[in-house]
């Protein structure tokens, strides 16, 4: 499956949500989250070892959030990568 999430701050009723093999997309302001010191990195990191974890590469330049600013395991993605993965899973989930 595949989870969009665009809200921030982050929940962890939806990162509860997430299991073995999903693939996430952070956009728009959920990219605020993704921060090493922020609360959600211990986290994040956890999940990126069973599903892979992208950050939108505009969302977060926008926002003036380098790559070396993410917590571990986050893959960096550009729409082009999006539209891969919209086509790569069948079951799409968005959270806003």
């Amino acid at each position: 499956m595949l989870h969009l999430i665009f809200q921030s701050p982050l929940d962890t009723a939806v990162l509860g949500r997430i299991v073995t093999g999903d693939d996430v997309v952070f956009l728009d302001s959920a990219v605020l989250g993704l921060l090493k010191n922020s609360r959600w990195a211990q986290l994040l990191t956890s999940l990126a070892d069973t599903c892979q974890l992208f950050a939108l590469t505009d969302d977060l330049q926008v926002r003036g959030i380098a790559e070396q600013e993410l917590a571990a395991g986050l893959v960096l993605l550009d729409y082009t990568g999006l539209v891969a993965l919209t086509v790569k899973n069948t079951a799409i989930q968005s959270w806003s």
